[in-house]
């Protein structure tokens, strides 16, 4: 398997480069590059693009564990090629709202974002039970939609399906009704495909109406589950990504496994999971953005924190390990319980001997190992910090109050853990909102939140998501390891299709 070539090559923005050597990736790697190897990463950080299977591969392997970006080779609007998109609307009740998204998606058809390869030839609405079902047809037939009609509720899961089943795309773009994609979001998106390795690509979902000024607004344009962040990067459970919501998702026709309907919720995750357990690739792309109708009324607001945080339980059943809430070495962990019982002087000692333990098993690999060690082992438990004061007060908040009750020592950690991240986040991000009432919605964002996890995995006697992932530790290797894992993948039979090309029709199945 390589990357095909033409592409680019970008350092992912969690990865840095040290000399001859590569830190970052999911899961975290120090990884030695040859003298070869380092003049190729430097030709592509220079703006040159794969060419050759050496080039390919070495650029697979980085990409693959998630060191590396590939960049898609630029498409000219009116070239021909592009894969033939098929957009899936799940709709129920929600007349208003259909109509806005095919109004939408006709006028940025009409500005030929695609120009001549337009390739959105076909939209699928299909209407899950709605009451009023004449509305929602003569709303599809106005925006010329194909309408595929359930005459018993399917739920959003079962309604994607039932329009990938009879979807005759390339790629299936699964459009929710309360959103709204922007100008080029296809021509962002749709490069990715290129890559035959790819099975699914995601947009960045924002605020529908940024402007509007309620303080749960302000609060969502900066915190809401769907936006990823603005920096692109592989999905990977545990990673800097680990999921994508399928408000707006395109899904490659030929690897799409299905939306599990069994599922209460949780689906879009499962099956971002499922595709990269089966060795596809998922990427995000918050150069293409769509915005999203946000729940900002405080009810809605804090029962759909509690329905996400319920999800979490059977996630956690099907996919093992993937859905626990933090994750970090056990001297990462040591040194921060040391710090909340107040023992200062313990937390800098287990931290040295941490460092001083990695400085030897990077002796010889890196120039200045005790320099290595003392960013990556003590600066990774500075930071690490933050997210696991986060884990505190957003997963664990009812043991945290118990143990804050019965252990006096505890309560000032536990107080500066339900204040200090929330200020520092404050600062980063800078909202339209005074630090007052961003704590405080944060306070009950994460406790609607972690009451449906504890709600969920009591109702389910799967506990597995209320566990932290002490498992955590650094890979030392070199470049060629790394290849030689991409050559034996290649080499186990495992075929994947040839990139999709106008004119390619595969059909989704439910």
């Amino acid at each position: 398997m390589t990357l095909p070539g033409g592409f680019g090559v970008a350092l992912d923005p969690g990865a840095w480069l040290d000399g001859g050597v590569l830190f970052g990736g999911t899961p975290f790697r120090v990884v030695t590059l040859s003298g070869r190897q380092r003049a190729t990463v430097d030709g592509w950080l220079a703006g040159r693009r794969v060419s050759g299977p050496d080039d390919g591969v070495l650029a697979r392997a980085l990409v693959a564990a998630g060191l590396a970006l590939p960049v898609p080779p630029a498409v000219r609007a009116d070239a021909a090629g592009w894969p033939r998109v098929s957009v899936v609307i799940p709709v129920r009740d929600r007349p208003r709202q259909l109509a806005r998204l095919l109004t939408a998606l006709a006028s940025l058809r009409s500005l030929g974002s695609l120009a001549e390869g337009e390739p959105v030839h076909e939209v699928i609405v299909v209407d899950d039970a709605s009451a009023d079902a004449a509305a929602h047809a003569a709303v599809a037939a106005a925006g010329g939609a194909r309408l595929v009609r359930l005459d018993e509720r399917q739920r959003a899961p079962g309604a994607r399906n039932a329009g990938a089943a009879v979807a005759t795309g390339d790629v299936l773009a699964f459009v929710d009704s309360d959103c709204v994609p922007a100008a080029g979001w296809l021509s962002a998106l749709l490069p990715h495909f290129a890559d035959p390795e790819v099975a699914a690509v995601a947009p960045r979902v924002v605020a529908l109406e940024a402007g509007r000024r309620g303080w749960l607004d302000r609060y969502e344009e900066h915190r809401a589950p769907y936006d990823r962040g603005a920096l692109p990067g592989l999905v990977t459970p545990g990673g800097r990504i680990p999921f994508v919501p399928t408000a707006t998702v395109l899904v490659r026709a030929a690897h799409f496994p299905g939306f599990d309907t069994s599922l209460r919720g949780g689906e879009d995750v499962d099956l971002v999971w499922r595709l990269t357990s089966a060795g596809r690739q998922v990427r995000y792309e918050p150069a293409a953005r769509v915005a999203h109708e946000h729940l900002t009324a405080p009810r809605a607001f804090l029962g759909r924190r509690a329905y996400y945080g319920r999800t979490a339980a059977p996630l956690a059943r099907r996919h093992p390990g993937a859905a626990r809430p933090l994750a970090m070495s056990p001297w990462t962990a040591a040194a921060w319980a040391a710090v909340a019982l107040r023992r200062p002087v313990a937390a800098a000692a287990i931290t040295a001997t941490a460092c001083a333990l990695l400085a030897a098993e990077l002796r010889g690999v890196v120039p200045d190992p005790v320099r290595t060690a003392v960013r990556l082992a003590g600066g990774g438990t500075l930071r690490a910090g933050e997210a696991a004061a986060d884990a505190v007060v957003r997963t664990w908040w009812p043991a945290a109050l118990a143990a804050g009750v019965a252990v006096p020592r505890l309560r000032p950690a536990l107080a500066a853990a339900a204040v200090v991240p929330s200020v520092l986040e404050w600062r980063r991000q800078r909202p339209d909102l005074d630090p007052v009432r961003w704590l405080l919605t944060r306070r009950l964002d994460d406790a609607a939140y972690g009451w449906g996890m504890w709600s969920g995995a009591l109702a389910t006697g799967e506990l597995d998501p209320l566990r932290p992932d002490l498992g955590w530790r650094l890979r030392v290797g070199s470049a060629d390891d790394l290849v030689a894992e991409v050559r034996r993948t290649e080499g186990s039979g495992d075929a994947a299709p040839a990139p999709l090309r106008g004119g390619e029709a595969c059909q989704g199945r439910s």
